[in-house]
């Protein structure tokens, strides 16, 4: 399945990670998200989000406007 990209630049906490949540629960394990953020306590909260409810932060970097995250959804 082709990468899904969930932009949410703009958001402010804890929307970001509540709508990360909710796009992770509509693909299937395995699959993989890009998000996008502008919030600066994404930077916190994505990585924690993932570690508790056992998904994988493939990647995380700093943009020049926030932050991207690639994420595969855990089991």
């Amino acid at each position: 399945m082709p990468d899904t990209v969930l932009d949410l630049k703009g958001l402010k906490c804890p929307l970001p990670v509540l709508k990360t949540r909710k796009a992770l629960s509509r693909l299937d394990a395995g699959d993989s998200l890009t998000v996008l953020t502008t919030d600066p306590m994404a930077e916190i909260d994505i990585p924690h989000f993932c570690k508790e409810n056992g998904h994988t932060l493939l990647e995380a970097e700093r943009t020049d406007k926030g932050h991207r995250f690639l994420l595969r959804k855990g089991p």
